[in-house]
């Protein structure tokens, strides 16, 4: 794939001053890799908005085998895209007054004397291959080293000669640093290049911080603000990655199997290597039958760092982003660890040297709910202080150092980073069967109360030794068929389009074995429909603080059809007016009438 394939003619082209409006004092380029590192450089791209005699440019190296997504996020910032070659000749001609890069990839020495290269991670601990010659990407290498396999030690990435220098001089004009621990390894590992360090914090770790006063917010928009635990996946890229081990897919089978639906909500968030390098429809079908249980994959591109930290816990591996996890304070399980593919004196392996493993002889759930409850605040202090050199400051260091190497002066407006916002992230619709477990509570000082337990289509039947009763629950456009024609409870999320109320009754007239159909009809709301014609309206009323229920109606629909077949009538629900539905430690108030005359349809009689 090549990027930017068409030679600009403005506004660096041989005749751009002819065309141009507005005549830059100085020329900034952005030198991308792939995602991952463009997405470190659209960090500081905000720092350039206010300088208004700057012209911002990007170009991709090529060199990474990486480069799918790159352009489309280019697409997406809306900068001029350089042909690679152009951007080299431009340079050698003195047009390009600052390169900024995020990765050693590509032919970084044509920018010798006016490049500054930033980390696209949370510093440098990983080691990696020599580069190739004339390449220098990352990604590939000589020898016999692999990440995550057997042979010879691999130089570490960023403070190796290997690959800061170029015929014995630094790469970089400036050597951007976010931590003192990062100069000494410089120092040690290439101390020729120890004089183009700079300290100036973490861009990225900045903006998650800014996270932790919108965590309420942030958990609302991840449908974990009323008594769910948000769980998060991690993995980074490689086979020794937690997504490329052999655990993988057990882990993923028991997280989606063994939580229950309404008491976790379940993010994945993977290296744009893993999207980019597999391609994301095979991404996505590695793990449809977890995202059609529940799982919520973030893309790349989106609101990965909400999620983190907006998460109860992280399951994780040896990347960045669970490190920024346990930076943030947040409970981090490792489920793989490697080592070997680490500098021992880097913070990542101390993190792997002190936070816990997942076990595979002990269940996922109790672990995960283990690490939770047991977690001390501060347990991680000393790697959030190792995360940044100052936190909070990178964006005004970064604009000092950039506006001094390009000799002008700053805009008088403080430096900023964008904030990142909360984005609601839908729980996917769930087309797995559903085993719901339930128990019916009737108590003469309060409405009726139901209490749910629902498992995402478990290989066994889940263990709850509390409940009274259980029942198997299918969506009507599931794809296993032959379970949704034993279905107890028969769903349909609106996918038809057709009025609720008849709908319902033909999914009664269409499976006969079901006592019961439920129809979405908004967000927590839903209309039931029971097997001897009773039609209820059921909608999840306001919280006490005013914001929406996040539970999935059908959780009430199951309520609904666990007291029909304790021997009670639906009607009785109608004459309560509102019932309780008891998802874990949550209890959802939900109101309950009857449908309107015209909406009632004889179904066919039950049991056929």
């Amino acid at each position: 794939m090549t990027v930017g394939r068409e030679r600009l003619r403005v506004p660096v082209g041989r005749d751009a001053v002819r065309w141009r409006t507005r005549e830059p004092a100085r020329t900034v380029l952005f030198v991308v890799h792939n995602v991952t590192s463009a997405t470190r450089l659209l960090d500081v791209l905000p720092l350039f908005d206010d300088a208004h005699d700057v012209q911002t440019l990007a170009t991709c190296t090529g060199s990474s085998p990486f480069l799918a997504g790159v352009p489309e996020l280019l697409d997406a910032a809306g900068l001029p895209v350089l042909p690679w070659e152009q951007a080299k000749e431009l340079t050698a001609e003195g047009r390009v007054d600052l390169a900024i890069a995020a990765s050693y990839g590509g032919e970084l020495h044509a920018f010798q004397g006016k490049l500054a290269i930033l980390s696209h991670g949370v510093g440098y601990n990983k080691r990696l291959a020599t580069p190739d010659t004339g390449h220098r990407t990352p990604d590939t290498g000589h020898g016999e080293w692999e990440p995550g396999g057997a042979g010879r030690i691999a130089p570490v990435f960023g403070t190796d000669p290997a690959w800061v220098l170029h015929e014995g001089r630094p790469l970089a004009a400036a050597t951007v640093l976010s931590h003192p621990e990062q100069l000494d390894r410089l120092r040690r590992d290439c101390p020729e290049a120890a004089g183009t360090a700079v300290l100036a914090g973490d861009p990225c770790f900045d903006r998650m911080l800014t996270l932790r006063r919108r965590r309420p917010a942030l958990r609302r928009a991840f449908g974990a603000g009323d008594g769910r635990r948000l769980v998060v996946l991690n993995s980074t890229w490689g086979r020794a990655a937690l997504l490329g081990s052999d655990a993988f897919p057990a882990l993923l089978r028991e997280l989606t199997e063994t939580f229950p639906l309404d008491e976790y909500r379940l993010c994945a968030v993977l290296h744009p290597n893993i999207w980019y390098g597999h391609g994301p429809g095979q991404v996505r079908a590695w793990l449809r039958r977890a995202t059609d249980s529940g799982l919520s994959p973030i893309d790349p591109l989106g609101p990965w760092r909400q999620a983190v930290a907006a998460a109860d816990c992280v399951i994780g591996d040896h990347g960045s982003v669970t490190y920024y996890a346990a930076a943030l304070g947040l409970p981090v399980l490792l489920g793989t660890f490697a080592e070997q593919d680490l500098d021992p004196a880097s913070p990542v392996a101390a993190l792997g040297r002190a936070a816990p493993r997942l076990r595979p002889e002990t269940p996922l759930r109790a672990q995960v709910d283990a690490v939770i409850e047991g977690h001390v605040p501060g347990r991680y202090d000393g790697f959030a202080a190792a995360a940044s050199s100052d936190p909070g400051a990178s964006a005004g260091l970064l604009r000092n150092l950039f506006h001094t190497m390009l000799d002008l002066p700053e805009p008088e407006r403080p430096a900023r980073l964008r904030p990142l916002l909360p984005e609601d992230v839908p729980a996917p619709d769930v087309t797995v069967p559903v085993r719901a477990l339930t128990t019916v509570r009737v108590r003469p000082d309060g409405p009726p109360e139901v209490a749910v337990t629902r498992f995402a289509d478990p290989s066994a039947e889940p263990d709850a030794p509390e409940a009274e009763d259980a029942h198997t629950a299918v969506d009507a456009w599931s794809a296993d068929q032959g379970r949704l024609s034993l279905a107890d409870v028969v769903l349909d999320a609106g996918q038809s389009g057709d009025p609720a109320g008849p709908r319902a009754a033909e999914l009664l007239a269409q499976h006969p074995y079901a006592g019961l159909a439920a129809v979405r009809t908004g967000p927590g709301r839903c209309l039931v429909r029971g097997r001897e014609g009773t039609v209820l309206e059921l909608a999840a009323l306001p919280r006490p603080d005013g914001f929406a229920d996040p539970c999935d109606p059908f959780a009430y629909a199951s309520a609904a059809y666990a007291w029909w077949t304790s021997g009670r009538p639906l009607s009785a629900l109608v004459d309560a007016g509102v019932m309780v539905v008891a998802t874990g430690n949550a209890h959802h108030r939900v109101t309950v009438r009857a449908a309107p005359a015209d909406r009632r349809r004889p179904a066919a009689p039950w049991p056929p």
